[in-house]
C-alpha cells in the first residue's frame, strides 16, 4: 500500500512585482513651500503630421520632507496617493 506523504512547502518571500507608479525625473525650480518642491519635467512628443519631436514641459509638486533638496538639483519623483489637492508625487530617495 502506498501512503501519500504531504510535504510542508517552505514559505518563500517572493519579490514584489514592479510598481506601476510613474517615475519622472526633472529639475527643481522652487523650494519655497514647506515640505514641497516644484519639479520641471521635460519630455519629447512626436507630432505625427510633421514627424518631428517637440519638447513639452510640465511642473509637478512633490513631497520633500524636511526640505532637503535645493533648487537646480535633478531629482526623481514617484507617484503616490494624493497628499494634498495638487501634490501626488514624492521624492525618491536614491
Amino acid at each position: 500500500m502506498f501512503t501519500k506523504k504531504t510535504a510542508k512547502a517552505a514559505v518563500v518571500a517572493e519579490p514584489k512585482a514592479p510598481s506601476k507608479a510613474k517615475q519622472l525625473s526633472g529639475v527643481i525650480v522652487s523650494t519655497k513651500m514647506k515640505d514641497t518642491i516644484v519639479v520641471l519635467v521635460d519630455r519629447f512628443v512626436k507630432v505625427p503630421k510633421y514627424e518631428r519631436y517637440v519638447k513639452v514641459s510640465k511642473k509637478f509638486k512633490a513631497h520633500d520632507a524636511g526640505n532637503t533638496k535645493k533648487e537646480g538639483e535633478t531629482v526623481t519623483i514617484i507617484e503616490c496617493a494624493p497628499i494634498s489637492k495638487d501634490k501626488h508625487f514624492k521624492v525618491l530617495n536614491a
